[in-house]
């Protein structure tokens, strides 16, 4: 173990300047950092709202900025970047950070990237009501996305596994075929001179199969994992809690509606204790790395019906991690990825980035643990 090296590998949310379709869609001047402001507790003890510290409310379209991002995450050990990247069938959408740090070999940090192909809609969820913008599935569009793909796959600074770059996609059941798809990809990638593509998936209760199966070759922890555990029951939480929970919803509901008070809305929250405790007590999947999230509450993004992991702390995320370096197979996957969610989804409540109320704490346990 004295040579063995884990490479955290941090998700990265582009969405922290304003653009044309944002400002269209949600006011002038939109980025992820109007969400972020707005937020505010909604029961005693929730840690709302999240706000940036060392870093500050940054505009991604700067190098300072992006350049003070990887100083920070080399800093704390972390390998690389995530960048999610927006593709409807040609149209790009907040890929300016990422192509201007194409262009400024100072910055240097490794990265791959994570198509998350799902429709852009007003409740920020992928469906398919409210769609802002719709994602349409063809062949012809997938030669055009993996050949718009490879000069990005060229670039030295692009994480590569045996000489295969490394790709993801966040939702492949959305796919009509995608064992076409990435047949289609993998011929384009080694006619270009690359070995082949090293494709693999985030790995949730939605997509929980085999990555052979589909024609992958891994996947990773997506974390938080909404999967229900326990008999259906999620992160240990009782059947008739649950069912008191829903009783009082449903008549609180109701009597307030007939009595003209104005609704509350329904909060779901889980203790990221006893969340984590599951998540260490299931068994690690042959082909699927590791995934970690410190934190998460995207209340500042959903008023109806937002997720929470209550109650996180450093030490809590310490001793999840801690466990995942001495117990997942290392020797069965080619490279030491561990995938971090997020470097920065601050509206969901989710960021390695140091913020007011802990400071750099949750860096410094990765850096700790990872050492």
């Amino acid at each position: 173990m004295n040579n063995f090296k884990i490479k955290p590998i941090a998700i990265y949310l582009p969405q922290f300047y304003p653009i044309p379709e944002n400002d269209e869609w949600w006011g002038k001047g939109f980025t992820e950092w109007t969400n972020v402001t707005k937020a505010k507790p909604r029961f005693e003890g929730h840690y709302q709202p999240h706000l940036p510290a060392d870093l500050g409310f940054y505009d991604l379209r700067l190098e300072e900025a992006r350049m003070a991002q990887e100083q920070m995450a080399k800093n704390y050990s972390i390998h690389g970047f995530c960048y999610y990247h927006y593709w409807f069938n040609g149209k790009r959408m907040l890929h300016e950070p990422l192509d201007r740090k194409i262009n400024n070999q100072k910055e240097d940090l490794p990265f791959m990237m994570c198509w998350a192909n799902e429709n852009w809609t007003r409740t920020w969820d992928g469906a398919d009501h409210q769609v802002l913008l719709k994602q349409e599935y063809s062949f012809d569009d997938d030669l055009a996305h993996i050949q718009h793909l490879i000069p990005y796959f060229k670039e030295s600074r692009y994480i590569k596994v045996n000489g295969k770059p490394v790709f993801i996609i966040y939702r492949p059941r959305l796919f009509p075929d995608v064992k076409k798809t990435i047949a289609i990809w993998r011929k384009e990638v080694k006619k270009a001179g690359f070995p082949d593509i090293y494709i693999g998936f985030a790995q949730n209760n939605e997509h929980s199969f085999s990555p052979k199966e589909k024609g992958f070759d891994f996947g990773f922890q997506f974390q938080p994992n909404f999967e229900s555990q326990s008999n259906g029951i999620p992160y240990g939480i009782t059947k008739m809690k649950i069912l008191k929970n829903k009783l009082k919803v449903i008549l609180g509901y109701r009597i307030k509606k007939k009595l003209g008070i104005q609704l509350e809305r329904f909060n779901y929250y889980f203790d990221y204790f006893n969340y984590s405790k599951i998540q260490m007590q299931l068994s690690f999947k042959k082909d699927v790395y590791p995934g970690i999230t410190p934190m998460w509450d995207n209340s500042a993004r959903r008023k109806e019906s937002p997720f929470m992991l209550h109650d996180s702390t450093p030490e809590k995320y310490k001793n999840w991690l801690r466990y995942i370096k001495e117990n997942y197979p290392w020797e069965a996957v080619p490279e030491n990825f561990l995938f971090i969610n997020a470097w920065n989804e601050w509206a969901e409540g989710n960021h390695l980035e140091s913020c007011q109320k802990w400071g750099t704490a949750y860096l410094e346990a990765t850096k700790e643990v990872l050492k």
